[in-house]
């Protein structure tokens, strides 16, 4: 690792999604996952049942984060699963009504998830400056809502800071995320399929790798804070 390594945030948020499995859950915890991903969209292969989520939810740190990932819903939508359990913060794919957001936002917090194409324009990302919470960066694969495998370029993700904070997401894996982290240096990463040995389904081995992999990024980080995420 270069120099460069000691400009990166030292307590660097991690958030593991599309968790379907309370062993693998409780994995992420013990090894300091600051937050969780539940996907609440019935396409998805990592899809679960809001009363399944509920049932792990229980089983976390107060201090580790429930996130409910949507795919363009309704207010309706997101209330029917915070009947089930009390989300931390939401992660919006697909269009963004910002209606919608700002609705949401009067509630919890709310992640921008965007999917990053090479020719996307990073001045595209103007719009959401100030009208969510954070920005996660994800790869971008036509007809899909996340969960690709791909990566971006990660220098994009540095200069997209300008436009909020950024969540690092895109076909991140224990054997690159060091490097992600210290050319993006973002808020926080989301690792989905970069740990799994199928959709749904952790592997710890690979679970702990990230973790091993990322110590140098966290030597500040705190377990002690509250649930939210991404923090105020």
């Amino acid at each position: 690792m270069s120099g460069n390594k000691k400009q990166v945030m030292s307590a660097l948020r991690v958030k593991i999604c599309g968790i379907t499995r309370a062993a693998d859950a409780e994995l992420a915890c013990q090894l300091g996952a600051d937050a969780i991903g539940f996907i609440f969209y019935r396409k998805s292969p990592r899809s679960i049942a809001p009363s399944a989520a509920a049932v792990i939810a229980r089983k976390l740190p107060a201090t580790v984060a429930r996130v409910g990932v949507f795919v363009q819903p309704g207010v309706d939508e997101v209330e029917a699963v915070c009947s089930a359990f009390e989300l931390s913060s939401v992660q919006l794919h697909g269009q963004h009504d910002f209606e919608l957001i700002a609705a949401l936002r009067r509630k919890l917090p709310v992640i921008c998830a965007i999917n990053i194409s090479p020719e996307f324009a990073i001045d595209r990302l103007h719009v959401y400056r100030d009208r969510c919470d954070a920005l996660l960066l994800d790869g971008y694969q036509r007809g899909t809502f996340g969960g690709t495998g791909r990566s971006i370029d990660w220098q994009f993700a540095r200069q997209a800071q300008a436009f909020g904070r950024v969540i690092l997401a895109g076909g991140l894996r224990p054997e690159t995320i060091a490097a992600a982290a210290e050319i993006a240096q973002p808020y926080a990463v989301d690792v989905n399929s970069g740990v799994e040995d199928q959709p749904g389904m952790k592997n710890h081995a690979k679970l702990q790798h990230l973790f091993t992999q990322l110590k140098d990024f966290r030597r500040d980080w705190n377990p002690t804070h509250d649930h939210t995420f991404p923090l105020a």
